[in-house]
């Protein structure tokens, strides 16, 4: 998405002249009429400026999922091959290859250092022979066995490699060796002789799939006005989000959004967000404490969404986490309130929990990730979403306004924790 501004001496000059630089399908935002001072009154002259806006239409553009982006499927397809679009693209996906040939990666991997995870997978190995000789077909007089033991062995031994391999993958991409050895355990039950590769694979991509849930963007259905909390720590990319979103929003829906902020310790957050809303041609206002956000939705009361920015802070400052907690309560029942936790993809394993645990002290919450561009794993992806068990909504992956953020592309994820891309 692109955002310009144009001036001219009438209104249709300045429209003329976004049409001209951006084209003619250019989004003209609003109208603005400027007047010049003059000298002690004379000459002055009325200039007309337009903020025009156009979205960016080659193909693969990330925001392509935004053209709706409170429109879902009611379920979640669990087929490797067939990617999820949320929502749907207007142009026909290509025919995809098999979920095993998206990992063949994985599978190449033949003298991959497995070291740290033997004695694990030895025993894996061990329950999956156990099982062969246990199922091992007993055939009537004159008929010929199903299935050989050196059919058997052999795959069992395929199979064995495979989840080798698998488990591996998950480690390499920071997936929880406690959450990987769950993905492992719920293997046991399709351990049997006969199940291809290509069948366990499948498996635990439907299994991860289910894990991360059905992703759950800001709706605005309901009664107006939707407001929303961003919260998280600094330095994560709070106050750009918003701006992503309240553009999206604005442009592409046509809907009517307000800007709150009170982080009131940094004056640039505040002048960021300022910036944003004067681009768009939106209400802004600072809240200095929590007696005053009633009276500020309330002026903006016929709005669809506000967006309410609050302070990043240490999550071990129980001050400003007190702070945060009482703006959030204070907002009147008859408010459809909801609260993004935002968090890094690329924050260490163990702070995000520390971070999860101290916010889920102050609001239910559901999870944006940031930063995806700077980091090559997605394993704490999974690790967050098994541990807070929240739901997760948007990711962003880059610092453009208002480009950079989708809503969370499930199957893309598993495919890459899986080894694919």
């Amino acid at each position: 998405m692109t955002i310009n501004k144009f001036q001219g001496k009438t209104e249709e000059e300045a429209k003329e002249k976004a049409r001209q630089e951006m084209g003619a399908d250019v989004v003209i935002m609003n109208v603005r009429t400027i007047k010049s001072k003059g000298f002690l009154g004379l000459f002055k002259q009325t200039t007309y400026e337009v903020t025009a806006a156009k979205e960016e239409t080659e193909q693969g553009t990330p925001m392509a999922a935004f053209h709706s982006p409170f429109k879902m499927h009611e379920q979640i397809n669990l087929t490797a091959d067939e990617p999820i679009q949320v929502p749907p693209v207007e142009h026909k996906e290509p025919e995809p290859a098999k979920a095993v040939d998206m990992f063949e990666s994985v599978l190449k991997e033949n003298k991959a250092d497995t070291n740290g995870i033997e004695e694990r997978l030895n025993s894996l190995q061990n329950m999956i022979e156990h099982r062969f000789s246990e199922e091992e077909h007993h055939p009537e007089e004159n008929e010929e066995p199903l299935i050989t033991k050196k059919e058997q062995s052999k795959a069992g031994a395929e199979n064995f490699h495979f989840i080798k391999m698998l488990y591996k993958t998950l480690l390499d991409n920071d997936v929880s060796e406690k959450y990987a050895n769950q993905v492992i355990d719920e293997l046991e039950n399709i351990m049997k002789a006969g199940n291809s590769v290509d069948y366990i694979l499948s498996n635990v991509y439907q299994k991860l799939i289910l894990k991360f849930g059905q992703p759950k963007p800001i709706d605005l259905s309901g009664s107006k006005p939707k407001v929303v909390f961003v919260i998280g720590p600094t330095g994560v990319g709070k106050t750009t989000t918003i701006a992503k979103i309240a553009s999206k929003y604005k442009v592409e829906q046509g809907k009517k959004v307000a800007f709150l902020t009170a982080d009131t310790y940094r004056i640039a957050a505040a002048e960021q967000l300022r910036t944003y809303a004067n681009i768009l041609n939106e209400p802004f206002t600072i809240i200095y404490s929590a007696e005053e956000m009633n009276q500020a939705i309330a002026n903006v009361e016929d709005y669809d969404l506000v967006l309410v920015d609050t302070a990043g802070f240490s999550h071990k400052s129980e001050s400003q986490r007190k702070d945060i907690k009482e703006l959030i309560d204070s907002v009147d029942e008859a408010y459809d309130k909801s609260v993004y936790l935002v968090l890094s993809a690329t924050t260490k394993y163990r702070d995000l929990l520390d971070i999860i645990d101290i916010y889920k002290e102050i609001s239910e919450f559901k999870i944006i990730f940031t930063k995806l561009d700077e980091t090559s794993t997605y394993g704490n992806l999974l690790n967050v979403k098994l541990y807070s068990d929240a739901e997760l909504s948007y990711i962003t992956n880059g610092q453009n306004v208002p480009d950079d953020i989708e809503i969370f592309d499930t199957q893309k994820i598993v495919k890459n924790l899986l080894g694919g891309k």
